[in-house]
């Protein structure tokens, strides 16, 4: 299969490597300062391309590759509240295909359903309340992050006392002077609280918490690489695929 990469930072590194160690072509590799390749034959020439870039970016990225009917993966965040009804409306209306995920951990797939079964089984125990915690690394700007959201939207869909998340507290253990106030919160929201320290790769801990006793599920990663292994498993999974995709389509639990 032919890949193009667009961002070329640590995960964009990781996923080349993984890539090429499973047979594939990297045939284009897009960062900041080479935007016009975009408009390459050798990019256009990609079965897919697969993209980590910044909230701001990634919207723009979907259309340059687009326009050249080049299939997308991408694990940007902060882009749908915006732009998610038009990249709907192209991968449907459109033809075009984007594997959308807030995390490619296979891990995280497993822990997601796992989160939702819980959710399920919680919605007979009115005595337990639910709130989560993501930490991740000081260089993640964005909070709460995908990960966490589409944890919360999964507990939402299946708890009926709950109706929305809302942002918690944003803690920076080395730097306090950083740290935010929470959203004001009522009991029908999971509340997401964050904090920022360290190279951590991301945790993420959903707590239910009652008087008599307290049950908490939680997903760490170790590193960069399970994300990165499941960028290119749903590269490949695209390659095949069309419309608008994502981990439910390629892990069957």
């Amino acid at each position: 299969m032919k890949i193009a990469l667009i961002g070329y930072g640590k995960m964009g590194k990781m996923i080349e490597q993984i890539a090429k160690d499973r047979g594939h072509e990297i045939v284009s590799i897009i960062d900041i300062d080479n935007q016009q390749d975009f408009d390459s034959p050798e990019f256009a020439s990609a079965d897919v391309a697969i993209e980590f870039t910044a909230p701001q970016a990634a919207y723009g990225n979907y259309l340059k590759a687009f326009s050249h009917n080049v299939k997308v993966v991408s694990g940007s965040t902060g882009w749908m509240k915006e732009h998610g009804d038009d990249v709907r409306r192209m991968c449907t209306e459109g033809g075009q295909t984007l594997f959308w995920a807030s995390n490619f951990s296979i891990g995280v797939a497993i822990f997601d359903a796992v989160n939702k079964y819980l959710a399920k089984i919680m919605n007979g125990f009115p005595q337990y309340d639910v709130r989560m915690t993501e930490t991740h690394h000081i260089h993640k700007l964005d909070a709460p992050s995908g990960t966490a959201i589409t944890l919360a939207e999964g507990i939402v869909d299946n708890i009926d006392r709950k109706t929305s998340w809302v942002k918690g507290a944003v803690t920076w253990p080395e730097t306090p002077e950083k740290d935010e106030a929470g959203q004001e919160a009522t009991a029908e929201n999971v509340v997401i609280d964050a904090i920022r320290r360290d190279e951590v790769p991301g945790i993420h801990e959903i707590e239910y918490d009652s008087e008599a006793d307290t049950i908490t599920i939680c997903h760490s990663a170790h590193s960069r690489k399970g994300f990165a292994l499941g960028a290119v498993l749903a590269a490949e999974y695209t390659a095949t695929h069309n419309g608008l995709l994502t981990t439910s389509d390629l892990f069957k639990f």
